[in-house]
């Protein structure tokens, strides 16, 4: 058992002890109380009526105990249980008892239903590791043994799986280990919630939460007696995650700093941590900075330098400053804040003493002031002054008022007090914003709350009132809790249970304390108290006493009132309070002068903390003090916060926060006061475990059933109580629990049955296991009992055989004694042993056929022995074979632990490499939310400024309309003006002519005297109306006066609008000056792209050139099996030589002379074949060691090149996400730039042709009058649907807004696709530019192996030439045998060097050719791509159809052509699978012509034998030159199939090559019609105007596909050029290089048997070069025809795009044509139409839109406003007019009148008349102007409404776009994974492949050992018996072999190094 086990599982090997359950049985054991021990165990000896007699199990003593305080025991099973809620007898002697075994044990958590109880061990456990909290990491709780972490795991889980929001509450006494349990709750949620796997690399955030704790410990914790690290302030750590479970943040909150510790400390304590980490971690240039001094010299450290055991105060305060670092808080503030905390003591020395004549307090030494003023930044004098004679607000006025010496001190220590206290709030302030600092939103949170626990001390005031009304509140929730999650089970197994709410039971207790009125509960009443006057803490208690008297809770104090004012019962016990300087303590006063000083300081740090200056109560409160601190209070108009209200408040924020959180509860208790470990006072746990409620807790469990058993186990446990309750055979749990509880006879009460358990209530299962235990002692008596009997039996029965036994030796004894002495019994005994004398002889013979068969076995072992040793020595051979395998597989895995190790490296530095892009990506993605912020404020500086301009542009528009129509009105009045001078000069001529005319019609006079009177009324009539109309006049002319006075300052306005509009031009010039900047950077941003594409398409061709390189080593391999399978082959038929030449030499020993020489030809022949073996082996050997060199060096290679192109892909995509981010922010600013400069030109054209319409217009209103108003009328009915499709609109901008959010989650995702991506992209680009540089590194390579393919073909020649001279030679020396020998041997070293070197380069050519079939690849990946790109079009053409439904003919057309190319297509694929099964056929056949050329050697090598060993010679040559015709035939037949199967390859390329071309015709042909048939469509598409628009975006798209597919096409062109001028360079190579190494060896092979051949090889080459040089033309040939083909394609495709550009011009034109043509009202239900479509679309689109639309609805409303504007302005100017025309009609009646009585005297009037007349309708004219201007501007506001869409739809484009790139890299990520993992699939099958080939190799070497020992032996025995002469020759052979030997031996040496 290990350490950490031995403190969390313990040692429960005495739980199921036997003796202890008896004697718990039979002594019936209980507790008792004791002073000493809390309780003690006693067994019941007697009971008299209510009084017991106990005798105590540990000391004997008998007492007398009444029955009540009777505790009962629970049975041994339960000793160390983990939860106290299983014990079946809940108390608190049980739960005393069982938490002290635990903690002996060293168990210190233990679980009591809901709670963790803790008990503090005052020593370290190794419980807390990295190991214990991966053991608890995703666990349940009751799989685990209890633990902090446990808890924090079940709330992290639960928090996690159900997305409810989790509470951590830990409370406890000072001391208790709150705050450790904290800690660890920290560390165990930024372990397990961490997104960095290891602790080295924790994130930033998580480091900042682990040292956060060190910070607030330093400034809010201190020494006390019970704890020398107490938090002096409770503290709620909310802790952020996402929905990932990642830590996002933190927030930290406090609560009720004990701030009286920075003033003074009790005995043996110390002041906050920082006083004393300052004072010794301080340097010396800090020191002088904060004016430091020594500890003795500050009186609020009272108690001096007190040091902490085991602590060292200078590494602290280095910590804490570290902690400050981590948490990026700057030095100015860490400094600020410690000249804080430096004034704080400073104030402490500040003196005061009285003066003698008066009680004013002075200050005699000022250095103290001096020194806090120089820290806090403030006048001294003015410092003092504020302390000694504040300034008072005494009514109205302020007055200086002088302060006792005591009043000084207070307000000192006051200000001390209120200056620490707001550090502290700034330092939490300054936490939670460095831990809220991520942007990422956080979906849950686990709240840690670590607050004080009950207190109740001797003397309890307003501190402990607060600390108590906290407990009780989250004690009243866990009651809630927990018996909510008590009736949820009992719900869950169906059991009745009327619901209690015990967390009611407090809540008299809580409003005693905080209830506002009804009656009011103490925190109202002291604040109530708080603003009367003559208040004091006496009437205070005498209020609450009169108010909460007869309170249930409330009690009246029973004991002197000196030391008690009023007892509380709260639920831990009864708590005696005294409320001395409770007002105080509530209103916290301060000196409001040095407040305001403080807040004026220079200092930033110090304003800041006093900036709240509104909070403050000031010393104006407390005026009214005489000589105590306690006086009257003065009540100030201003509102103030008492400390009670704010607590309060924060109170119930905390408390409402866990409400909605799921509560874990945990319980802190300290076991001693003296701080050692493994001591436990038992009064003292007692009284915790009351004042936390873990004793609460257990009184609820009694209410309820605490005690549960599964069904299963109660009848297991139980069923012996109850035998045949139960029937035989099976028998359903429950039905057989309630037949054993019926039986039990239990109680109704006491028990429940539920689904899948019985509960009991507490003590029922006890008595139910004592019940049980009484039954198996009954049982085990009585087996006890039979055992004895049975041992007793045995033992009886022994007895008897023993007593039998001994009469029979008795019996045997007595006749030994009588027949003793008798003789013939004596001569019995002698005569016995001779009678065996006679059969000696019969043992004799006996035993010789003994020893013969002795000898013969013998003999048999001796064989026996013999083929022993002989197997003995063969197993030691194939032992030496076993251990050079052995060593063998020893070095492979040496290797391949090498391997791993370097893997393992390289995996460590790819994690580190890993981290540090993680960490760069972070800081990049920081950069870029700075620059997405930047972007915004500049996009909205751009949209103000283009508010601006429009609103300036109206206004100017609306100036300049206003002018025009000013100066139309003067130039009217001045026409008018003119018209009445001439119609006064007119009258005045008609007045003479008129004079003259009554000088004549005098006559007339009487006649019509009665006539002119009654014209003569009329006629005044008139003249009235005329001075009326003069005096109209009059007015006029002072309104046009009034008119040139607005024209004037209009005209002073207007120039003012036109200096800021050159301005506005200024501003933008620059920022097209900036526009242009940007599309300049766009432009290098764009041909960056492009650089990296083609650096995209290079690392592609380098992982299809890595692939093709894997290809080229699997082929190696094969070659090297089939060389294997050729050499095993060979060994095979030297082995069968041999054989046969040992039985011909054993035959033939005794033969003649000429068969001996024959021998020795043979022998010769057989040590050639011998080195020529040994040679073959070790250049097999040579040639593997260098494959192995070679593969490894490759596999390394192509490892490096993966992970390079890996970091390559990444890189290269984050730059080109990068990139195209930027193009699309710059693309918006530019479209929206040019918009705005579009609009404004736009404009101003339209300001110009409404002028000019204006102008033309005039003339013809009034026949557009009657238009106008019908128009009028149904532009009203119009904009009232208008307006009720805007309400739809609004309508659906809502739904809008709410389908946003759900699309902004998800636009969230995709960024974080986007974000993978572009590392990814990132990574690439760096493995692209590797890539480029290993591209050069190989073209290079290339053309050193064209060089040395050169020097090849040199030698090769040289070769040649020397074979010749060789050949003819050997010719010339076939008659001497030895110099042909050495000729011979000679000739094989040459040729050794050569073979290596023809070797080498056959492997380079090899690896050429493999370049060409990659380079196949590529060319069939790029038709691929061609196909692609086909399907893409297809997919285009197929929309269009979608769209253009009245064109069915052309569907009809395009699908027979699909088909036809669909044919076309098949019939090529058919064709290239049968190309590919007839190269198959060809390799086979090849195949076979190889396996034909090797049996025609072996053939060969057969008859030479047959023809040495036979006589008849003639005979075999004839049928060698008959089977070497037949085989020649073969050959030839072979050759002529090659040659017909290589034409028929020829042709299916030819067909396929045509058939490519008819296809690229017949898609030519296909285009064409389409062409035609778009022309025929012109007339149909004019119709469809709306869905070609709609088409024009698609056609967009497909432009720049076609331009991207273009691109790509011209780059992969001129790489196919490039690969084709290669692979054709490579081809030739390669098959010269391949014809001349087979030419060599074919020339080797038939040297080594027959000269004559050679002539034939030759033949054979010159036709193999002839076919490869035909090969090679017509493979120019088709490369030229490629290239042809290719030309056609482009040009087909520039004539199809130029086609396309045609048709998109000419539905343009037809687009412009028929907006031209189209009406108003065509265009307003266009609008319409268009506006319904857009708005539906609109639920997709982003914020940004949102805003936009925003703003046209804003618009829109405007518009409507000043449309009703114009409606009442038209609606008056039509009333005017009907009044006009009424006043016309009448004028024109009295004039009809007029002229009947006199037509020629009135003549002036009526033509007056006329003119007015003719001015009103003037008039009309004008107003009718206006309300065109009106209609005008509707029409204006409406394009610019159409813009607003227009841009909506470019946005919603631009997402479309963004979407669409995101799925294509997605697709291309995937694309890329599924290679590596096959590369990664080939690599490792290339790996299986090397070791069988080791293997294989391993097995050839030790078969060729096994042949060289066969040779050996032959050797020797061909030496034995071949006579003197014969050795002799063989010697001289053997010398010359040897030296052949050692002389191929030394040649290898130098190619294995």
């Amino acid at each position: 058992m290990t350490d950490a086990d031995k403190f969390l599982y313990g040692d429960r090997s005495g739980v199921n002890n036997p003796l202890a359950q008896a004697d718990w049985a039979t002594k019936k054991l209980v507790w008792v109380p004791s002073e000493k021990l809390g309780f003690e165990a006693g067994s019941v000896k007697e009971e008299h009526g209510d009084e017991c007699l106990v005798e105590l199990t540990d000391s004997g003593k008998k007492v007398k105990v009444n029955k009540d305080d009777i505790q009962k025991m629970n049975p041994p099973k339960f000793n160390k249980v983990e939860d106290m809620a299983e014990l079946t007898c809940l108390n608190e002697a049980s739960v005393l008892h069982n938490l002290k075994e635990r903690y002996y044990s060293g168990l210190i958590y233990t679980y009591s239903g809901l709670f963790c109880v803790v008990i503090n061990p005052y020593k370290y456990l190794p419980i807390y590791t990295d190991e214990i909290v991966n053991m608890y990491k995703g666990k349940k709780r009751h799989e685990m043994p209890p633990h902090i972490y446990a808890i924090t795991d079940t709330a992290y889980r639960s928090m996690m799986q159900d997305r409810e929001d989790q509470s951590i509450l830990c409370t406890g006494e000072s001391g208790a280990g709150k705050t450790e349990n904290t800690k660890k709750v920290i560390q165990y949620l930024a372990h397990v919630a961490s997104s960095f796997k290891s602790k080295k690399d924790q994130g930033e955030l998580e480091k900042q939460l682990l040292q956060a704790n060190p910070i607030l410990e330093a400034f809010g914790n201190a020494k006390t007696v019970k704890n020398d690290n107490s938090s002096r302030f409770g503290k709620f750590i909310r802790i952020n995650f996402d929905v990932n479970g990642y830590i996002v943040g933190a927030n930290i909150e406090t609560y009720l700093l004990e701030k009286s510790r920075a003033v003074r400390q009790a005995k043996e304590e110390r002041g906050f941590h920082i006083f004393y980490y300052m004072l010794t971690g301080a340097g010396d240039k800090l020191r002088s900075e904060l004016c430091l001094e020594d500890y003795s010299k500050y009186r609020f450290l009272s108690n001096g330098n007190m040091t902490i055991p085991g602590q060292q105060d200078k590494d602290l305060f280095t910590e804490t400053m570290d902690a400050f670092q981590i948490m990026g808080i700057p030095e100015e503030e860490r400094i600020g804040l410690l000249k804080v905390v430096s004034a704080v003591l400073q104030l402490g020395n500040m003196t005061f003493k009285k003066e003698r004549h008066s009680d004013q307090a002075s200050m005699p030494d000022d250095t103290a002031a001096q020194k806090v003023c120089h820290l806090l930044s403030i006048n001294v004098t003015e410092f003092s002054r504020a302390i000694l004679s504040p300034r008072i607000k005494v009514g109205r006025d302020y007055v200086q008022k002088a302060q006792t010496q005591e009043q000084a001190e207070f307000a000192v220590e006051a200000l001390a007090k209120a200056s620490y206290e707001r550090m502290f709030r700034w330092l939490v302030m300054r936490i939670n914003k460095a831990l809220d600092k991520t942007k990422r939103q956080g979906a849950s949170f686990i709240g840690i709350l670590d607050i004080a626990g009950f207190e109740i001390f001797e003397l309890n005031s307003f501190e402990q009132l607060c600390i108590n009304y906290t407990n009780e509140k989250l004690q009243q929730l866990f009651n809630h809790t927990m018996f909510i999650l008590e009736q949820e089970e009992y719900q869950r197994e169906g059991i009745e249970w009327s619901f209690i709410d015990f967390g009611l039971d407090l809540q008299p207790c809580i409003d005693l304390i905080e209830k506002p009125n009804g009656p009011p509960g103490i925190l109202a009443l002291l604040d109530e108290e708080c603003w009367f006057p003559k208040a004091t803490d006496k009437t205070f208690v005498e209020k609450v006493v009169q108010e909460q008297g007869s309170n249930s809770k409330f009690q009246k104090p029973k004991k002197l009132k000196d030391d008690v004012d009023f007892c509380i019962m709260h639920y831990a016990g009864k708590v005696d309070y005294k409320a001395d300087e409770w007002l105080m303590k509530n209103m916290d006063p301060l000196n409001e002068c040095v407040a305001n000083l403080l807040n004026q300081s220079t200092d930033k740090f110090t304003a800041d903390l006093w900036r709240d200056m509104d909070r403050i109560v000031g010393l104006d409160k407390v005026a009214g003090m005489s000589d105590s601190m306690h006086g009257a209070f003065k009540t100030r108009k201003g509102m103030f916060r008492t400390v009670g209200q704010l607590y309060k408040e924060q109170l119930g924020n905390l408390m409402a926060t866990l409400r909605n959180t799921n509560p874990n509860f945990v319980r802190c208790i300290i076991p001693n006061h003296e701080k050692k470990a493994g001591k436990l006072e038992s009064h003292l746990v007692l009284d915790q475990l009351r004042c936390n409620g873990v004793l609460e807790g257990i009184r609820i469990c009694r209410q309820g059933f605490p005690n549960r058993i599964v069904f299963q186990e109660f009848r297991q446990r139980y069923e012996i109580l109850t035998p045949n309750a139960i029937p035989k055979g099976f028998m359903d749990g429950k039905q057989a629990c309630v037949l054993m509880i019926k039986a039990l006879e239990l109680d109704p009460n006491l028990f429940r049955i539920g689904q899948s358990k019985v509960f009991f209530r507490a003590g029922v299962l006890a008595h139910l296991e004592e019940e049980r235990d009484m039954k198996i002692t009954d049982v085990i008596i009585s087996f006890q009992a039979w055992c004895r009997g049975y041992v007793a039996r045995k033992a009886f029965a022994k007895r008897q055989q023993q007593l039998t036994a001994m009469k029979v030796i008795q019996r045997n004894c007595a006749a030994y004694l009588k027949l003793r002495n008798w003789q013939w019994w004596r001569l019995f005994t002698k005569v016995k042993p001779l009678l065996q004398v006679t059969r000696q002889e019969e043992e004799m013979v006996a035993k010789e056929e003994e020893l013969i068969k002795v000898k013969e076995r013998q003999l048999q072992a001796e064989e026996h022995l013999k083929e022993l040793e002989s197997k003995q020595q063969q197993l030691a051979a194939e032992k030496l074979a076993l251990q050079e395998q052995l060593q063998a597989e020893t070095e492979l895995c040496a290797e391949a632990e090498e391997m791993r190790s370097r893997l393992a490296t390289r995996k460590q530095e790819l994690e580190e490499i890993l981290h540090e892009m993680e960490s760069r990506l972070e800081e990049e993605e920081e950069r870029v939310t700075q620059m997405q912020t930047e972007r915004k404020k500049m996009q909205q500086n751009i949209t103000d400024l283009e508010q601006q301009l429009d609103e300036e542009e109206a206004a100017r528009q609306k100036l300049q309309m206003e002018k025009v129509t000013t100066d139309a009105k003067l130039k009217k009045h001045e026409e008018d003006i003119m018209v009445l001078d001439d119609q006064n000069n007119k009258l005045n001529k008609e007045k003479k002519q008129l004079e003259e005319r009554i000088s004549e019609f005098t006559t007339n006079l009487a006649e019509e005297e009665e006539k002119s009177k009654s014209l003569q009324k009329l006629k005044n009539k008139h003249e009235a109306m005329i001075t009326d109309l003069e005096d109209r006049l009059r007015r006029e002319e002072k309104s046009r006066q009034e008119l040139e006075k607005n024209r004037r300052k209009l005209e002073g306005d207007s120039t003012e609008l036109h200096d800021q509009i050159a301005e506005l031009q200024a501003q933008i010039a620059e920022l097209r000056a900036q526009l242009e900047k940007k599309e300049e950077e766009l432009q290098a941003a764009l041909t960056r792209i492009e650089e990296e594409a083609a650096a995209k398409n290079m690392a592609q061709k380098k992982i299809r050139e890595l692939e093709a390189q894997i290809s080229e080593m699997q082929e190696d391999l094969e070659l090297e099996r089939q060389a294997r399978s050729k050499a095993e082959k060979h060994r095979r038929d030297l082995g069968e030589e041999l054989e046969a030449l040992k039985t011909e030499l054993e035959d033939t020993l005794d033969s003649t002379a000429a068969q001996q020489e024959l021998r020795t030809k043979r022998e010769t022949e057989v040590t050639q074949l011998k080195r020529t073996l040994e040679e073959d082996a070790k250049l097999h050997e040579q040639q593997m060691a260098d494959m192995r060199q070679k593969h490894n060096q490759v596999f390394d290679e192509l490892n490096e090149q993966l992970e390079q192109a890996k970091r390559n892909k990444v890189s290269v995509d984050k730059a080109k996400q990068s990139l195209e981010s930027e193009l699309n922010e710059l693309q918006i600013e530019l479209k929206t730039l040019t918009q705005g400069k579009g609009d404004s030109e736009h404009r101003r054209k339209k300001a110009e042709s409404q002028v000019q319409e204006l102008q033309v217009k005039c003339g013809e209103t009034e026949r557009q009058r009657q238009e106008l108003a019908e128009k009028m009328t149904k532009m009203q009915t119009e904009l009232e649907n208008v307006n009720s499709l805007l309400s739809e609109a609004e309508g659906k901008n809502i739904k809008s807004s709410k389908d946003l959010s759900a699309t902004e989650s998800q636009l969230q995702d995709a960024q974080e696709l986007l974000q993978e991506e572009t590392r990814q992209k990132l990574s690439l680009s760096t493995r692209l530019r590797q890539m480029e540089e290993e591209q050069n590194n190989l073209r290079e390579m290339l053309e050193e192996e064209e060089e040395s393919k050169k020097n090849v073909e040199k030698q090769v020649s040289t070769l040649q030439t020397q074979l010749a001279e060789m050949k003819k030679k050997l010719e010339q020396e076939a008659l001497n045998l030895e110099g042909a020998e050495e000729g011979r041997k000679k000739y094989h070293r040459e040729l050794d060097s050569v073979m290596q070197q023809l070797e080498e380069k056959s492997s380079a050519y090899d690896k050429l050719d493999k370049t060409k079939t990659r380079l196949q690849q590529e060319l069939d990946d790029l038709i691929l791509d061609q196909d692609h790109l086909r399907q893409m079009v297809s997919g285009l053409e197929k929309k269009q159809r979608k769209f253009d439904q009245m064109l069915a003919e052309e569907k009809t057309i395009s699908t027979q052509y699909a088909e036809d190319r669909d044919k076309a297509e098949a019939e090529a694929r058919e064709k290239e699978t049968r190309a590919l099964t007839l190269a198959r056929e060809l390799e086979t056949m090849t195949d076979l012509k190889d396996e034909l050329d090797r049996a025609n050697k072996l053939l060969k090598a057969e008859m030479e034998d047959l023809v040495s060993s036979k006589d008849d010679v003639g005979k075999s040559v004839h049928e060698l030159e008959r089977s070497k015709r037949a085989t020649e035939q073969q050959l030839e037949e072979m050759r002529v199939q090659l040659e017909e199967l290589e034409d028929e390859l020829q042709a299916t390329e030819d067909a396929k090559l045509r058939l490519e071309v008819n296809m690229q015709a017949m898609k030519a042909q296909f285009d064409r019609d389409l062409q035609a048939r778009d022309e025929q469509g012109e007339e149909k598409r004019r119709q469809l105007v709306k869905r070609v628009r709609e088409m024009e975006v698609e056609l967009e798209d497909e432009r720049r596909q076609r331009s991207q597919a273009l691109s790509g096409r011209k780059k992969l062109e001129m790489d196919l050029a490039e690969l084709q001028l290669q692979i054709d360079a490579a081809n030739r190579a390669r098959d010269e290089a391949l014809k001349q190494l087979k030419k060599l060896q074919v020339q080797m092979k038939e040297l080594m048997r027959e000269l004559d051949e050679l002539r034939l090889s030759r033949d054979e080459v010159v036709n193999g070069a002839k076919e490869t040089e035909r090969k090679l033309k017509a493979m120019e040939a088709d490369v030229l025809h490629f290239q042809e083909e290719l030309a056609t394609a482009e040009r087909l495709k520039r004539q199809t795009q130029t086609e396309r550009d045609e048709l998109q011009e000419e539905i343009n034109s037809s687009n412009t044509k028929n907006s031209q043509l189209a009406d108003e009202k065509r265009r307003l239900e266009a609008r319409i139409a268009q506006l319904e479509e857009e708005l539906e679309e609109e639920q997709i689109n982003t914020e940004m839109v949102n805003d936009r639309l925003k703003r046209t609805t804003l618009q829109t409303e405007q518009l409507n406003t000043e449309l009703s504007a114009e409606r009442s302005s038209s609606q008056r100017l039509e009333g005017a007019r009907s009044q006009l025309d009424r006043q016309n009609k009448e004028l024109k009646l009295k004039l009809q009148e007029l002229e009947g009585t006199i037509k020629s005297k009135y003549k002036s009037s009526i033509t007056t008349l006329e003119a007015k007349i003719a001015q009103l309708e003037e008039q009309l004219d004008i107003e009718s102007k206006e309300r065109h201007l009106a209609s005008r501007l509707a029409r204006r506001t409406e394009k610019k409404l159409k813009e607003v869409l227009l841009q909506v739809e470019d946005e919603r484009r631009n997402t479309d776009q963004y979407k669409d790139q995101v799925e294509k890299t997605n697709s291309r990520m995937r694309q890329l994974k599924r290679q590596l993992e096959e590369a990664e699939e080939e690599v490792t099958r290339a790996n299986a492949y090397r070791r069988k080939l080791q293997r294989e190799l391993d097995d050839a070497v030790e078969s060729a050992d096994v042949m060289n020992r066969e040779v050996s032996t032959l050797k020797s025995k061909l030496r034995r018996d071949l006579p003197f002469n014969m050795r002799r020759t063989m010697n001289r052979s053997g010398l010359e072999s040897d030296e052949e030997v050692e002389v191929t031996a030394e040649a290898p040496e130098p190619a294995a190094e």
